[in-house]
């Protein structure tokens, strides 16, 4: 019989460029289908985690005969077009379930992010993992494997300076947009946020830092748009107009739209230059646009540029990160080796149980569900302390039988 590992597939910036990656890109509502369909061709999966950001697709599965070569290929297939079927260049896989989760560590811990030490991750992380659990496809080991993840994100960030400074995407986006303009000038030009997801709440959030002071928000629902230009004292603007691409009058149009491919296809030209940043996987915009010499364009890969000083504090942690990483790991590993130990004393204790009950049946009129559960525990504890193979059966009566007398007694 062949064993039980957890296995991912990863497509990421390290391997792709973005127009690569949006390909793979994994909706919330494609998700679901995605689920159900795994569920349906590979029985054998019990676990099944579904990371999709703006820099990396990855795909962790429990499962005992699926490898993860097979499942690469299955979502090639699922994804890709004609022309990308044959791209599984692009991508990094594992089979063994240690290198696995020390994959997920240095994933969730912001080591290989396009930004070091990327503090938004970790949501991300558990917000796909919430998705496990709601489509009950959680899986032991991978229940296992995300509690190693948390309880090493919350030691990097007690234990290490890794998390000081902010690397968000969102952050560098808006400090694109002030480094562009002079000082003074960039606080009153004229910006559209479009969409309201988690990218456009960050640049929200970091607005504070750089107080522009027009900012408008455009999104499919209005109702959702005017909540949020409420809730940050910024004004909305129609979606009939995005849809129409008619932004002459903005000198910034920062765009994170989910499942929107090219939404902006055209931006009309004026005399001044405008900043165009694309924060959305698949891309909203058009690379065609960066032709226009007007045209400032930003997509998620040269946005990422890190700032200096940021850096330095995270490259100087790097080294304690990494142990608290391999300490962890090491930790599963050992929660590991004693898996088939764990399942073999469930297993006997259920034979116990049964034995304890006939013995009770034969013997002795004298007892309860609570005497055969004290009587049953104690057994498994003495059993314990001798040995961590097999028992006889014959030793077990007798253990049975002594301590059934000492209850009774």
């Amino acid at each position: 019989m062949e064993e039980k590992s957890l296995r991912f597939i990863s497509i990421s910036h390290k391997t792709a460029s973005v127009s690569q990656r949006e390909i793979y890109y994994i909706s919330d509502e494609e998700k679901i289908r995605l689920a159900a369909l795994v569920r349906h061709t590979f029985p054998d999966i019990v676990g099944l985690f579904l990371l999709s950001t703006c820099n990396r697709t990855e795909i962790y599965f429990e499962s005992t005969t699926t490898s993860s070569k097979t499942f690469r290929d299955f979502f090639i297939e699922l994804k890709a077009m004609p022309s990308s079927r044959s791209q599984t260049r692009l991508f990094t896989d594992g089979n063994i379930t240690k290198d696995t989760v020390r994959h997920l560590l240095e994933v969730s811990s912001g080591l290989a992010s396009s930004v070091l030490g990327d503090a938004e991750i970790i949501h991300q992380v558990k917000k796909a993992y919430q998705f496990s659990i709601h489509s009950n496809l959680q899986g032991s080991m991978l229940e296992r494997a995300m509690q190693t993840v948390f309880r090493a994100h919350k030691r990097i960030s007690n234990e290490t300076h890794f998390r000081d400074g902010t690397t968000s995407i969102a952050y560098k986006a808006l400090k694109v947009v002030s480094d562009t303009f002079t000082k003074d000038a960039a606080k009153f030009k004229k910006i559209l946020f479009i969409g309201t997801g988690d990218i456009v709440m960050q640049l929200l959030k970091y607005n504070f830092k750089f107080n522009f002071e027009s900012i408008y928000i455009a999104n499919r629902t209005e109702e959702r748009a005017i909540k949020v230009s409420l809730e940050h004292h910024c004004k909305t603007y129609e979606w009939r107009k995005v849809l129409n691409n008619d932004f002459e009058d903005f000198d910034v149009i920062i765009s994170a739209v989910s499942n929107r491919h090219h939404l902006i296809k055209k931006i009309k030209s004026s005399s001044q230059k405008i900043v165009v940043i694309d924060l959305a996987l698949p891309s909203n915009i058009n690379y065609k646009l960066a032709q226009d010499k007007q045209i400032i364009f930003h997509d998620l890969d040269t946005i990422s540029v890190e700032m200096e000083d940021t850096k330095e504090k995270r490259l100087a942690a790097i080294g304690k990160v990494d142990t608290i990483v391999l300490e962890e790991a090491q930790a599963y590993n050992e929660w590991l080796q004693t898996a088939d130990l764990r399942s073999f004393l469930a297993e006997y204790k259920t034979i116990v149980n049964h034995k304890v009950i006939r013995y009770f049946e034969t013997e002795s009129e004298e007892y309860n569900f609570q005497m055969v559960k004290t009587i049953t525990d104690r057994v498994m504890r003495k059993f314990r302390k001798q040995t961590a193979f097999p028992t006889p059966l014959e030793e077990i009566d007798a253990l049975i039988a002594e301590q059934a007398v000492q209850t009774l007694s």
